[in-house]
């Protein structure tokens, strides 16, 4: 059985937009190499922190909805320990409400986007 997980990763904020998306790009391909489904994905960009990491006070945000099994997510997490240019990251399950409420403001995002043009 396909689990729902969502994992949300901080890049360190010294990436240019190419080296950005190499990254991203590196990490989708982990999760499909592993059978995961991606569901949606996010690019929250440029952000401070709210404390500083490796005396770091920004950091570029992704997250990537996914489904898949378990042992996906402890492939996944096992590239983010090795990739240096990841200083945080957090994967975790979604229970069917989350799945559901996400589900709905994904929907209510695009209603509004569709309303300003």
């Amino acid at each position: 059985m396909l689990n729902h997980y969502e994992t949300v990763f901080i890049a360190t904020p010294v990436l240019s937009d190419v080296q950005m998306k190499e990254a991203v790009k590196k990490f989708k391909k982990i999760l499909t190499d592993q059978g995961a489904k991606i569901v949606h994905e996010e690019n929250w960009g440029l952000k401070k922190l709210a404390y500083p990491i490796q005396k770091k006070s920004t950091g570029f945000y992704y997250l990537i909805e996914f489904e898949g099994e378990g042992k996906v997510v402890n492939k996944l997490e096992t590239e983010y320990r090795r990739d240096e240019r990841i200083i945080r990251f957090l994967t975790f399950k979604m229970e069917k409400y989350a799945v559901e409420y996400a589900e709905k403001k994904r929907k209510q995002k695009q209603t509004e986007k569709k309303e300003e043009e």
